[in-house]
């Protein structure tokens, strides 16, 4: 860094880290350690060389082949599905030769009963019972007789209803449908569901009858069963049945041992062999981003590195040399280019949380001043700026220690979406809470009540019995409290407008010093990169207007408090504008104020057009000085070209296009001229937060507490704790906790940030395995 500019000593986290574009080329038959090697250390973003190609026409697509314990799984699940449907067939068949038994059975003893009747009667009449596939009597003529068949199955009880009637009209009744309900339900063959079924039996005549039959079973789900007529093969196919269930059932156990057995091994190194699945995936996704060379004999990449890593990168590749018993290294060389690199940050835990917020507006421009190094101290103490109180600052510090306690169980667990948030911030939550007590010992609220913690007050009753305290209030008789807001102002009629007055006042200066701050770091980016234009044109005239109106005023508070003057200062800051000339009478601070004034506002009128109008005039000339007579312009070194993508938005060859740029600079121009006014005006929420913090305080502690302490009822006052307790989470610890956090953050987005910061580059992401955990598979 100070080879670029010299503005500055080196500092982690304020500029981003120096990278290069480099070339590695890299043997065929090393491409795999390689890009192994590299991503144990995780220095290099490669970049797509084959951003044209479908991931189809990649080289290494599909690379990642099922193992065989896999392959083994999925057979064994496949063959159980099998046996599962045949154990549940067989199920269902052998209740079918069950239940259509009894039929047949009853058909033959109610058919002997009858035979046995008419040969006593000699005249029998005929019966429903009488079985159908019997032959007729002898009287009956012989070539009347028809051969009946029949099928037999299992239906859904729930259907049993709609498919006799659709039976019944279908064949126009002639057909015969016996139905038995199961006792219990049965597992479904086809579906794998338990279902309550009735086996049938229906009886038919004829071929066309017999297709509508099979067609109705079909559309209704029943499952049909072959059925033999006599009773002894009945008994011998039920007996078989039997058999097979018994050994398929037998089967079905030994395999669900064995693959009981094999999850079991499966499980003990699934997380060892998930992240080797990943390793390999990402190593080939990302040799599938390197070009192959014409030969097919090696592979080349290109990618940016931080210039530090380049020893361990070569290292990696030496390594990966030898291991793959290569007999060709791989070549490692820098590429001069004008691309605009990627923004890195090393980073730790504590710091990581500040990054975040930052880079959640915009990542940084390459190497432009990083706001997350003031971030880490102005955050939370402007958060403590609206939330302070030192007994909500206690809570908020035990709550936070638990998590950076416990932040090694927590970091392996997977949390909800609220609380991985909150873990994720808790160095900052931490922070927040120790410059919460900070601002709250400077406030001196306890949960909004007062405490003479340094010393004693330096304001005494004017009698005994402190009756005036009330009306004309106490009068000083010890020394200055030594530090915060003395105990005395509070509960006092004067405590609304003393604190009204120092806090609104407090506020102003802390938005003129931040602001300040923004703008002196768009100084040192122009240094850095070299922008003369930008510290003439733009930093100087800002610096004028800002400070000549409202740093004019935040020294008018300073010296107010300095004196004790009873001078206006909305009257002075009016008057400044409309009659300059006017004398201040008693509202002069010091000597030759009036002239100070006229300066200052002559000095800020002059800097709206010193902004407008120069800047753009210059850069035109210097477009028209570079591009004159000639079509490309010399490169000096890497660093040059890195420094001309950096200060200029288009690219060299492009026209330049003058009402662009000074409508640009208008814009810039009036934006920052009403953001003076405006983003002063917004850090008095610094002052309206920090009041409604203090206010609800008191209304908890007065209106619940101590209201529940008068009735001296033991119940209701625990009530009135409990209450309170819940209030003081739910409303203070929470709601406000998050309303300050919004509003801290808006004011470092807009009123800080906007002043210096671009927030235009892109994240640095490179090729690491560490970094497995934190992506979505």
């Amino acid at each position: 860094m100070a080879e670029h500019g010299g503005c500055c000593p080196p500092m982690d986290l304020f500029r981003s880290e120096p990278m290069h574009l480099v070339q590695i080329i890299i043997p065929i038959e090393s491409a795999h350690f390689t890009a192994s090697y590299l991503g144990d250390i995780g220095l290099i973003q490669f970049k797509d060389l084959n951003a044209e190609k479908s991931p189809f026409q990649r080289t290494y697509a599909g690379q990642v082949k099922l193992g065989d314990l896999e392959a083994e799984l999925i057979e064994i699940n496949a063959n159980s599905e099998k046996l599962q449907r045949g154990y549940n067939e067989l199920v269902e068949y052998k209740l079918v030769l069950q239940k259509a038994g009894e039929f047949f059975k009853a058909a033959q003893t109610s058919a002997v009963a009858q035979h046995r009747e008419a040969a006593s009667d000699q005249g029998p009449e005929e019966s429903l019972e009488t079985p159908l596939l019997t032959d007729q009597d002898s009287k009956t003529d012989q070539g009347k007789q028809v051969k009946l068949g029949f099928l037999a199955g299992l239906v859904p009880k729930a259907k049993a209803m709609a498919f006799e009637r659709i039976l019944f009209r279908a064949t126009r009744g002639n057909v015969f449908l016996k139905q038995a309900a199961l006792e219990e339900a049965v597992v479904d063959p086809s579906s794998g569901e338990k279902v309550e079924k009735n086996v049938f039996l229906v009886f038919f005549s004829g071929e066309r009858a017999k297709s509508k039959i099979l067609k109705i079973c079909e559309a209704f789900g029943a499952n049909r069963y072959p059925f033999a007529e006599d009773l002894d093969k009945q008994e011998q196919s039920i007996t078989e049945a039997s058999g097979k269930i018994s050994e398929i059932k037998t089967t079905i156990d030994a395999g669900l041992l064995h693959r009981g057995n094999l999850l079991q091994t499966i499980g003990e190194a699934y997380e060892q062999w998930n992240l080797l699945v990943r390793r390999e995936k990402s190593i080939y996704h990302t040799l599938n981003m390197l070009s192959i060379d014409v030969t097919k004999k090696c592979l080349v990449a290109e990618g940016w590195s931080p210039i530090y890593a380049t020893e361990q990168i070569q290292d990696a590749l030496e390594r990966a040399t030898i291991d793959s018993n290569s007999q060709v290294g791989a070549i490692f060389q820098v590429l001069h280019t004008k691309e605009l690199p990627p923004t890195f940050f090393r980073t730790n835990k504590f710091t990581d949380s500040f990054q975040t917020i930052v880079d959640a507006y915009g990542v940084a421009k390459y190497q432009e001043a990083n706001p997350g190094v003031f971030t880490i101290v102005t955050f939370p103490f402007l958060f403590a700026v609206m939330f302070g109180d030192w007994g909500h600052g206690i809570c908020l510090l035990l709550a936070t220690s638990v998590l950076i306690f416990k932040e090694k169980k927590y970091s392996t667990q997977k949390l909800g979406d609220i609380m991985e948030m909150t873990f994720g911030g808790r160095y900052v939550i931490l922070l927040m809470s120790l410059f919460s007590i900070y601002t709250g010992l400077i406030y001196n609220e306890f949960f909004s009540v007062p405490f003479e913690l340094f010393s004693p007050s330096a304001y005494v009753c004017r009698d005994d019995a402190c009756s005036e305290a009330t009306t004309i209030g106490l009068i000083k008789g010890r020394d200055t409290y030594p530090f915060g807001v003395d105990p005395a102002w509070h509960g006092s009629r004067s405590e609304l407008p003393f604190l009204n007055s120092l806090k609104m006042k407090m506020s102003i200066l802390l938005g003129v010093a931040q602001m300040n701050l923004g703008i002196i770091m768009s100084f040192f980016n122009a240094l850095y990169f070299g922008n003369a234009v930008n510290i003439w044109f733009q930093f100087i005239p800002q610096m004028i207007f800002l400070n000549g109106l409202f740093g004019y005023l935040s020294l008018l508070i300073i010296v107010k408090w300095c004196t004790g003057s009873q001078a206006d200062l909305y009257h002075i800051m009016i008057y400044m504008f409309l009659s300059p000339t006017d004398d201040l009478g008693e509202n002069q601070l010091f000597a030759n104020q009036k002239t100070v004034q006229l300066v200052l506002l002559l000095l800020s009128l002059i800097a709206v057009p010193w902004m407008l109008l120069p800047k753009p005039f210059i850069l035109k000339a210097q477009h028209n000085r570079t591009h004159q007579g000639q079509s490309y312009t010399p490169l000096e070194g890497e660093d040059e070209s890195l420094q001309v993508e950096t200060n200029h938005d288009t690219h060299d060859h492009e026209e330049f296009e003058f009402s662009e740029v000074f409508v640009h600079q208008l814009i810039h121009t009036i934006e920052f001229v009403l953001g003076a006014v405006s983003n002063t005006a917004s850090y008095l929420r610094l002052w309206a937060l920090s009041l409604a913090h203090s206010e609800l305080s008191v209304v908890f502690y007065e209106k619940v507490l101590l209201l529940a302490w008068g009735y001296n009822n033991i119940l209701i006052f625990i009530v009135g704790i409990i209450v309170f307790i819940f209030a003081t989470v739910g409303v203070l610890l929470v709601m406000e906790t998050l309303s300050a956090f919004l509003h801290a953050l808006r004011l470092h987005w807009v009123e800080f940030q906007n002043k210096f910061y671009e927030g235009d580059g892109y994240k640095f992401h490179p090729f690491s395995f560490a970094l497995l955990g934190d992506e979505d598979e």
